[in-house]
């Protein structure tokens, strides 16, 4: 997994609630269970103008210029609700969405994020709303910068916010790291234990018999 410590990038305004996994990613667009090829379907229903068409639906945040490049989306509350697909994180990051700023987000979405090198960004919706209205009048100079190191959110105009994450989540984020190198990095302690346990309880570690 890629890591995340500071990005600087155009951000785009999506800002709907209740965003759900279904609209992230509809399930006639997930024909492949890899990571990749996911991209062409992010949002799908609203990027192009009928279903299982690929003309562009001009209004759409993602097709109009500068928005196409943008790194950091911005949303409602409650986004990536519904299911539990974690397709819909895969295209945003095949896309190249690195993090999402919202009031909330649903809870099996949020943990997808972190696990696939996307920073999902707890902020007020009047801060969210604030930004939406100044990237609007400046779309082509405005940028933000979201520093997990510091865990601060903060524009080119000047302004910064605080924003909290969970320890854990961090550490994967800026280390780069999936739950299972995780774990390896507690290869060492994890060894001891069993060899203290071994010695403690010797027969759950007897090799078992053949019938």
């Amino acid at each position: 997994m890629e890591k995340f410590t500071r990005l600087t990038a155009i951000a785009a305004p999506l800002l709907r609630i209740n965003v759900d996994t279904d609209a992230i990613i509809p399930s006639r667009e997930m024909k492949r269970v890899s990571k990749t090829g996911l991209a062409e379907g992010l949002f799908a229903g609203w990027r192009y103008q009928s279903p299982g068409s690929r003309a562009e639906n001009p209004d759409f945040i993602l097709n109009r210029e500068p928005w196409r490049k943008a790194q950091i989306l911005l949303s409602g509350i409650n986004f990536g609700c519904g299911s539990s697909r974690e397709h819909a994180v895969w295209a945003l990051h095949e896309w190249g969405i690195r993090a999402i700023l919202a009031p909330s987000f649903g809870s099996i979405f949020q943990g997808n994020c972190v696990r696939n090198g996307i920073v999902p960004v707890v902020i007020d919706n009047a801060v969210i709303e604030g930004l939406a209205r100044k990237i609007e009048a400046d779309p082509h100079g405005f940028r933000l910068t979201v520093d997990l190191e510091n865990c601060r959110v903060s524009s080119s105009q000047g302004e910064s916010w605080p924003f909290t994450i969970p320890d854990a989540d961090r550490e994967m984020l800026l280390e780069g790291l999936d739950s299972i190198a995780v774990t390896l990095k507690r290869d060492a302690a994890i060894l001891a234990y069993r060899d203290r346990d071994r010695v403690r309880r010797p027969w759950i570690y007897l090799p078992a018999r053949d019938k």
